[in-house]
């Protein structure tokens, strides 16, 4: 019997300036699943009745708090979803800092407010300069959602304007020197891809090492299909900004969307009874 596979493509809302590359590695990734041999039946965050799908496996892209509470249901009822719904809470900026440094893995100082506090925050809490004010939920849906600020009073005005929003929580972080790298991965497998976003001054550092932390940081949110973001600073060490479930891929999206699919298959068949167990990842 076919393996029956819903796909849940993301909001237009969750993808800002992505819209295009990530329903293109969603449909890459849906063709791929077919390649193998599966059923795939597709659904828009939007749009979809999550609650009303059938499919034991779902491969969802959707970061949206009620689509994730409808597929935390679904997998209490046992059906298989990748990444798992707690996976993209996990990678929500509040709970991603304080997961990943719970697990002293490395991230910049930061403090987590309440946008609606009296409190008056002030650039010298954390840095000397510069910090970014970023909204504690999901990654930006609009540019002031991550911004830089030079001023105390630009702290405090970012954060009403977030309150005003109904944005209930803020990160507060420290500016980190160095060069910006985006890397894409898939937990389990041996695929890893990064580049530099701006390689100013291409410090050197160690790729074994970035690829042992994304990993350690994947697992410690619970995300399968992950990308993120990173600081090399000058003597080479590595910081995470930001881990993000289900990437766009774009500039490695046809490998990606193949070893992504392979990953759905090989986790659907663990996890499913119903199923004959002869699908072969590696035709």
């Amino acid at each position: 019997m076919k393996l029956q596979i819903a796909g849940i493509k993301r909001s237009r809302k969750y993808s800002p300036n992505q819209t295009t590359n990530d329903a293109l590695i969603f449909l890459k990734t849906a063709q791929e699943l077919i390649k193998l041999g599966a059923s795939v039946n597709l659904y828009s965050e939007e749009d979809a009745d999550i609650e009303e799908i059938n499919d034991e496996i779902i491969f969802s892209m959707a970061r949206g708090e009620d689509s994730i509470n409808k597929l935390t249901q679904l997998q209490k009822n046992g059906v298989t979803i990748i990444n798992p719904p707690q996976s993209t809470l996990n990678c929500y900026r509040s709970s991603m800092y304080q997961k990943l440094v719970e697990s002293n893995l490395p991230f910049p100082k930061s403090i987590i407010v309440k946008t609606n506090s009296k409190d008056q925050f002030k650039i010298s809490q954390l840095s000397e300069r510069k910090i970014w004010v970023k909204r504690g939920d999901v990654h930006a849906i609009h540019r002031e959602d991550v911004t830089p600020a030079y001023r105390d009073e630009e702290i405090n005005f970012l954060l009403k304007e977030f309150a005003n929003r109904g944005i209930r929580e803020a990160l507060l972080q420290e500016h980190i020197e160095g060069d910006v790298i985006k890397f894409y991965s898939v937990l389990g497998t041996t695929f890893f891809h990064w580049y530099y976003q701006n390689g100013n001054n291409n410090y050197k550092f160690s790729e074994d090492h970035l690829r042992e932390l994304a990993a350690l940081a994947a697992e410690k949110l619970g995300v399968i299909v992950y990308g993120g973001d990173a600081i090399i600073q000058r003597n080479g060490s590595i910081v995470f900004i930001d881990i993000n479930d289900w990437p766009s891929y774009a500039p490695v999206r046809n490998v990606a969307s193949k070893i992504i699919a392979e990953a759905i298959i090989s986790r659907a068949v663990e996890n499913t009874d119903s199923v004959e167990t002869h699908y072969d990842v590696n035709k």
